[in-house]
């Protein structure tokens, strides 16, 4: 089961009312799948290089549901829009307390708006997961993942250099916190 055809993308013309915000469910996970493949296989927002299959995507996810760290899917009209998460940040025990986010948007549903909602609720959730910190670990050359993260609380706190190679190019990675 892949994306909808595109027949209609209502979050390209919704108001943010439209937008629900919930908890992943098991049914979101080709949507999900979808989504992030785009990712993988067409840019550098993710190391990753090789799409992940529906059920490796429902293990992690599965992982981090068994957890109670926080799992969110962004819909309009009852079309995945997208998801975020945020869980360990490193997996040491004295990491605990921290966690690393992630938000993915449909490619059509990026610019519209919907980051910044999805942002806020993960933060919320990842307050009430017992989470105290929030990183963000960002391709260097996503500017405007780094000001949604700039417009919600996070400050630049360093940058590595050359960590990752995609795309037969060097890219850097942006490290970016706030305090929950």
């Amino acid at each position: 089961m892949g994306p909808r055809p595109a027949r209609s993308r209502p979050f390209l013309l919704c108001s943010m009312t439209d937008l629900v915000i919930r908890k992943f469910a098991w049914a979101d996970v080709p949507a999900i799948t979808a989504i992030y493949a785009h990712y993988v296989t067409d840019t550098v927002i993710t190391f990753e290089t090789d799409a992940p299959t529906e059920g490796a995507m429902a293990d992690r996810f599965g992982k981090m549901v068994d957890l109670n760290h926080p799992v969110l899917t962004a819909e309009i009209d009852g079309e995945v829009i997208g998801y975020a998460y945020a869980s360990f940040f490193r997996p040491r025990a004295a990491y605990r307390y921290s966690c690393e986010n992630s938000i993915y948007l449909h490619r059509e549903a990026v610019g519209h708006g919907h980051g910044g909602p999805l942002l806020d609720r993960l933060t919320a959730e990842a307050k009430s997961a017992g989470f105290n910190q929030m990183i963000a670990g960002i391709t260097g050359e996503r500017e405007n993942s780094i000001k949604l993260h700039s417009r919600h609380g996070f400050r630049l706190v360093g940058r590595y250099e050359r960590v990752g190679f995609k795309f037969d190019r060097w890219l850097d990675v942006v490290m970016m916190q706030r305090a929950l």
